[in-house]
């Protein structure tokens, strides 16, 4: 009668050791670099430097600089229009990297399970 599993001895293929020591590793490397992104930041400006607008890793708004030529009591739309547009442009640029970092710790691992959540 044949063992259960399919390998010798019950034993799985590889060294589990060393899966779970791969695993903390990786853990241990995304919570620095979590860490380290969250003293980062990113600018964006849009409509020719008309806004200009800084955001943390910690996705916070730290700063929203706006020209005098495009604060325009008639036209408050336009300017609302400018700031979520410089807001989105700069999260874009923090999520980018971030996934670019996390991809390079991972190794493509997004594949197993649907992924990171990040």
């Amino acid at each position: 009668m044949a063992k259960r599993g399919g390998f010798p001895g019950g034993a799985m293929p590889g060294n589990m050791n060393n899966l779970m020591k791969q695993a903390q590793r990786m853990q241990k490397q995304m919570e620095e670099k979590t860490k380290e992104m969250e003293t980062k930041e990113w600018e964006a400006s849009v409509g020719g430097g008309a806004v200009t607008v800084k955001v943390s890793g910690k996705k916070e708004v730290i700063s929203v600089e706006l020209s005098k030529e495009v604060v325009d009591p008639d036209d408050i739309e336009m300017l609302q229009d400018l700031i979520m547009a410089a807001v989105n442009e700069a999260y874009r640029k923090m999520e980018e990297e971030s996934s670019a970092i996390m991809g390079q710790i991972t190794g493509g691992l997004s594949g197993f399970g649907g992924g990171f959540p990040f």
